[in-house]
């Protein structure tokens, strides 16, 4: 399932989206503030998130600086703005930071949905050699690397980031799944290298 982090400083409104995103069949994060979400992205062992939606008009930090952060540290998961300005400005401002999409509020949840699945639609990755059978897992373990790609992972990253939930999982499933993967991937399997002391990474 595609994750989505939810920055905006207007609680029920991130209550509002998530509750419906949640009902589309998304897993759903909210951060009521830039800097409540740099903590939960900067943290150990981040979840992956496949779509950030992001407000504008924020609290000290804001939507926009949030961005630009994140973007410079190398973070390059697809970014929608939500926000109350509607001008030229701060639209190219926030293209420039990165953004794959703008809403301007007042909107319809079906105009998010419809944007959602369109930037999702646009930026998942797809498999390396063409169509094959994988498992979430391994869909998730290749969707993480293609989005950082030449950036290693050690274990416990992956797990972090694809078994969030389930502390029984242990180092040796990510090895199994990336063997895997590997070998559904054919010739390309061998871009997911091992480097030692750093973990697996997409090259």
């Amino acid at each position: 399932m595609q994750r989505i982090l939810i920055v905006d400083d207007e609680e029920d409104l991130c209550e509002i989206l998530r509750f419906n995103l949640e009902a589309e069949g998304y897993v759903v994060d909210t951060a009521n503030s830039a800097e409540q979400a740099l903590s939960i992205l900067r943290a150990p062992h981040p979840v992956h998130y496949d779509l950030l939606l992001l407000d504008i008009m924020m609290e000290r930090m804001s939507g926009i600086e949030l961005a630009e952060h994140l973007r410079a540290e190398g973070n390059q998961a697809p970014v929608i703005f939500l926000t109350a300005l509607g001008d030229h400005d701060a639209q190219l401002r926030g293209f420039s930071a990165g953004a794959d999409d703008y809403i301007a509020k007042p909107f319809a949840f079906d105009t998010v949905l419809a944007r959602v699945r369109a930037v999702l639609r646009r930026t998942s990755p797809t498999n390396l050699t063409g169509p094959t059978t994988l498992t979430r897992r391994e869909h998730l373990i290749l969707q993480l690397f293609q989005q950082h790609p030449g950036r290693y992972f050690s274990r416990e990253e992956i797990l972090a980031a694809v078994w969030p939930d389930d502390t029984l999982v242990g180092e040796r499933s990510v090895d199994v799944h990336i063997a895997r993967l590997r070998k559904k991937l054919g010739p390309d399997g061998n871009r997911i290298v091992n480097k030692t002391g750093f973990g697996y990474g997409l090259v």
